[in-house]
């Protein structure tokens, strides 16, 4: 079998380097996206969409069917973690590790399946070599809120400004990946569930294709978002600005949870435990 993954591989590559020869030279004036597309871009993306950032408008909106299926590539990558890695039966230790939440000394109990009410002060971690850094613990938890509202600011000017659902998407996604880097998965999950995670990147998911088909519902071709303006009480253009701004909610919501499903999974080894 991996003689023939090789060779298929092989072909594959062979292949796309053969389509090559067809395309047009590096920076060639002369090609079809020199001479048309791009300057109908340029001198038209504000008039017809009311957007002032060109690239959103291209991505969202001209090429929205592409991006459409970039975000589904972002899912699709987090299912494929999860069902790959993700441990559901999960054999209980025969000893576990306890910290102290103010001293940082641990120690090793042996497990009865009983809550020990002697360790009230104590956090249950996964290894004994596991640290304690106060200061970089209190410093993220103060830099998350920070960087969950610039990465809604990103989102939500996206299309008038630098930025976007894939950047604000990440954005969001680190600061969960923060704590749990500064923290643990544990205090990551605490802020952000395993559940509520594959349910948020679902969500997004479904915001653009939903979108998209609810311009198909309104008369319009699929992700058309001028068939918005009906619904929005705004004409079709300020409504495919509108249309812009709601697939930009979706493929946030879709990069972030696949950051932190993807992470979650990879980092704990899919035992969803203390993590790195």
């Amino acid at each position: 079998m991996k003689i023939i993954g090789l060779i298929i591989a092989v072909l594959t590559g062979i292949l796309l380097i053969y389509a090559t020869v067809d395309f047009p030279p590096w920076a060639d004036p002369g090609s079809p996206a020199s001479t048309y597309l791009s300057p109908h871009y340029i001198e038209k993306t504000m008039e017809e969409t009311s957007v002032p950032n060109i690239v959103t408008a291209v991505l969202a909106d001209y090429r929205g069917f592409d991006t459409m299926f970039e975000t589904t590539v972002i899912f699709a990558a987090g299912v494929a973690c999860f069902f790959i890695l993700r441990t559901f039966k999960r054999k209980e230790p025969e000893e576990i590790f306890y910290r102290h939440t103010l001293t940082g000394m641990t120690i090793r109990v042996k497990n009865s399946g009983k809550v020990r009410q002697d360790l009230d002060e104590f956090e249950r971690i996964d290894a004994m070599w596991t640290p304690h850094y106060l200061i970089v613990k209190t410093v993220a938890r103060l830099l998350v809120p920070f960087i969950q509202l610039f990465g809604l600011y990103v989102i939500a000017h996206g299309h008038h400004s630098p930025g976007g659902g894939f950047q604000g998407g990440v954005i969001l996604g680190a600061s969960i990946i923060l704590l749990a880097i500064s923290h643990d998965m544990r205090t990551a999950l605490g802020r952000m569930r395993e559940k509520t995670t594959a349910l948020l990147c679902t969500t997004g998911v479904l915001i653009y294709a939903g979108a998209g088909a609810l311009c198909l519902l309104l008369g319009l071709n699929f992700l058309d978002y001028g068939a918005l303006a009906s619904i929005l009480y705004t004409d079709p253009v300020t409504a495919r600005s509108h249309g812009i701004l709601i697939v930009e909610i979706g493929v946030g919501l879709a990069v972030m949870s696949a950051m932190i499903w993807i992470y979650s999974n990879v980092s704990s080894g899919g035992k969803y435990d203390e993590g790195l």
